[in-house]
């Protein structure tokens, strides 16, 4: 059992009054993007038979290397004492949905560190790693599948995270994991359909045509996954009614209905049926704003009206 002295406690660091504050958006925002990018890019290569390390790979696993890093920092930062951030590395509860998740991350950034590694490996600077890539290289296989699980597991765990605050009906539900999921592969295919374009892609290659196809599904699988909570808060208890009202009143109904469904889904749809270069970069960067403004909204949104 975990020390009552070493207990690692998420409420303070670089908050304010709410429990889970801005560093938490930003971090449930990178590690959705990561999840979703290296994901989606490893599925591709799966679906195609191919372990080739396409422009997308690149990306994607540049993307998913970074923003995991940087969604790290968040974390830390918004522990009441980041120095001791070290203790959760040490001290896990079975129980606990942050210790599995801590756990997931452990493997899942080394891994995903490896497979930056390979997908690299013809980097003049990278040439001295030689030996070790090569030997790595023989689990190519087995390393992609592992890491697209855990990609897959990062972007659902960071829906099963905030769901525990069971005193907030908007943010209770089983739906949230599969809400995160879905809004993480949209970010994420639509940061490594942005990036693979400096690896050389090109707006009209296979690869990505197809990730823009996986568009169409996966907001759908949003939207789908937004109505259930609605419905459910409609349908819900007198608390959970009153949740509802998050989503027609107030700055954050504004934040919910201009930036994740008009800028996030509707800008994304509708740019997608024209082939400019105005409309490519403008739709994917819209996708990736959505996804920020849906992960705030579900945050603040879902605290402040569970504390009213």
């Amino acid at each position: 059992m975990q020390p009552t002295d070493i207990i690692i406690d998420f409420t303070t660091g670089l908050s304010g009054s709410v429990a889970w504050p801005w560093p938490i958006a930003v971090y449930l925002f990178l590690a959705g993007i990561s999840g979703g990018a290296v994901a989606l890019a490893v599925i591709l290569n799966l679906f195609s038979h191919s372990h080739a390390d396409t422009p997308q790979m690149k990306a994607a696993s540049i993307v998913g290397l970074v923003t995991i890093l940087l969604g790290m920092v968040c974390l830390v930062l918004d522990l009441t004492d980041p120095f001791q951030f070290w203790r959760i590395l040490i001290y896990y509860n079975p129980t606990s949905v942050m210790s599995i998740g801590v756990m997931a991350l452990l493997f899942y950034i080394p891994l995903l560190f490896v497979l930056t590694l390979l997908v690299f490996k013809d980097l003049k600077i990278l040439a001295f790693l030689k030996p070790i890539t090569d030997f790595l290289a023989g689990f190519r296989v087995l390393l992609d599948w592992a890491v697209m699980i855990l990609a897959i597991v990062i972007c659902a765990y960071t829906g099963f995270l905030i769901s525990a605050l069971i005193r907030f009906p908007l943010i209770n539900t089983a739906v949230l994991p599969a809400l995160f999921v879905a809004s993480g592969f949209s970010a994420g295919g639509a940061a490594v359909r942005l990036v693979a374009m400096a690896f050389g892609a090109q707006r009209e290659d296979a690869p990505m045509h197809q990730l823009h196809v996986a568009e169409y599904p996966i907001i759908l699988v949003e939207a789908m996954c937004i109505f259930m909570i609605a419905v459910s808060l409609i349908t819900g208890t007198e608390a959970a009614q009153l949740a509802f009202t998050a989503f027609t009143t107030g700055t954050w109904s504004c934040v919910f209905w201009f930036g994740a469904i008009f800028i996030g889904m509707v800008v994304p749809i509708t740019l997608s049926f024209f082939r400019s270069a105005f409309c490519f970069y403008t739709g994917c960067t819209a996708a990736i704003v959505g996804m920020m403004c849906l992960r705030l909204f579900i945050l603040y949104a879902g605290q402040l009206n569970g504390l009213n």
